[in-house]
């Protein structure tokens, strides 16, 4: 049962439960047909460590993370609407597997919605090199999908 006294982070039960819920999430990102092309270069355990403290310090853990705000992390991947969407139904059934109770999933995912505007582009001429030699990644949908 849910405290309102208590920080989402407290009520999820801490870091353990965001740890495994990202497991769980990043393994299916990692094995989507297409979403998992954004990952190719990255190293799952990295990416699950970086988003856990990106969670924590919005859900009330305490400020830890120090990676990029997710406009600038993202500005140079062509991240649609349908992706996005994608991805949020990846997160939901992340949420469910791993237990967490329905009306604090629908917490995490408020707080994880609020950045899809800052994530999601309607066309590819959005996307900015971050620095020099980076590359704007497209992929477009896989056939069949």
């Amino acid at each position: 049962m849910e405290d309102e006294d208590k920080t989402l982070f407290d009520n999820l039960g801490g870091r353990p439960i965001l740890e495994r819920v990202h497991k769980v999430f990043y393994d299916k990102l990692y094995e989507h047909p297409w979403l998992k092309q954004f990952f190719l270069e990255i190293d799952q355990k990295t990416i699950e460590n970086q988003q856990t403290d990106f969670m924590v310090s919005n859900m009330g853990g305490g400020k830890i993370y120090s990676g990029a705000l997710p406009k600038n992390g993202h500005k140079h991947l062509f991240i649609t609407a349908e992706m996005f969407d994608l991805r949020n139904v990846l997160l939901k059934e992340s949420l469910d597997e791993c237990g967490v109770s329905l009306d604090l999933a629908e917490r995490w995912l408020r707080i994880d919605d609020a950045f899809r505007k800052s994530i999601v582009k309607e066309d590819a001429s959005q996307c900015e090199k971050r620095y020099f030699t980076d590359e704007i990644k497209i992929f477009p949908k896989p056939s069949g999908m």
